[in-house]
């Protein structure tokens, strides 16, 4: 790879990892942004630095004094927030911007799947009596409220003393990344009927879903919310090399 300029990297994703070490290897200077603590034991090669913006002008500020040459948004695919704002920022400053979106899981995968639009609209689809494994996050258990099953166990990846404000939830803490084995003996273990879990798509996340599967339990896939059209994107990691390579 040529020169490339200083690059702005939004991790939170297995291919901000990817692009990280490319980088790395070709010795490109690039700094790292997360909007939240990592998670797992896969950390990138650089330590991210932990951001977070009250607006989109706070995020242009920012990148217009980090003094970046382009911006790759391999952020988490259901931060919107993050990549609506880092976008118009770039464009805002004249700045190559690009996305990587990894391709959403089919659910024709598992015919026991279900698809739901959001955590409360899943919650709903909940029937009476039934152990439910959510992978939706902490700050998803508003949205369980009207929650009918039996017991909701939450995975968690991060150690926390935190009580759920309802009485049939509970955590589940381990650290990834999990294999199908290990999720089929967790959910055997915990006697799961039903699994919720975000549409991340990749293979690191699958596991769950064919553990799931391979017990007969139910799915519940949560649809990544929408990516305006307008965003320039790629479905991989090499493609964005190469779209580095370009400019």
């Amino acid at each position: 790879m040529k020169t490339v300029p200083h690059i702005l990297l939004l991790a939170g994703s297995a291919e901000a990892r990817r692009v990280a070490e490319a980088l790395e290897a070709r010795v490109s200077r690039y700094v790292a942004w997360l909007s939240e603590a990592p998670r797992g034991a896969a950390p990138l090669p650089q330590i991210p630095v932990l951001k977070r913006f009250e607006s989109g002008a706070q995020m242009q500020q920012a990148m217009a004094q980090g003094g970046f040459g382009a911006v790759i948004d391999a952020g988490h695919v259901f931060d919107r927030s993050t990549t609506a704002r880092a976008q118009v920022a770039a464009v805002a400053l004249g700045l190559p911007y690009l996305r990587i979106e990894r391709p959403c899981w089919e659910i024709g995968d598992w015919p026991n799947a279900l698809r739901a639009p959001d955590v409360a609209a899943a919650c709903a689809l909940v029937p009476e009596g039934v152990r439910v494994f959510a992978t939706t996050g902490w700050d998803s258990l508003a949205d369980y409220a009207g929650f009918r099953g039996a017991r909701l166990l939450l995975r968690q990846t991060r150690r926390h003393a935190r009580q759920a404000q309802f009485d049939f939830a509970e955590p589940v803490f381990g650290d990834p990344p999990f294999s199908a084995a290990q999720e089929e003996a967790l959910f055997k273990h915990l006697r799961v009927d039903l699994l919720i879990c975000r549409n991340l798509g990749g293979k690191a996340s699958r596991a769950k879903l064919d553990a799931a599967a391979a017990l007969g339990c139910g799915i519940i896939l949560i649809d990544r919310p929408a990516l305006a059209r307008d965003v320039p994107r790629v479905p991989c990691v090499d493609a964005a090399l190469a779209w580095l390579e370009a400019l």
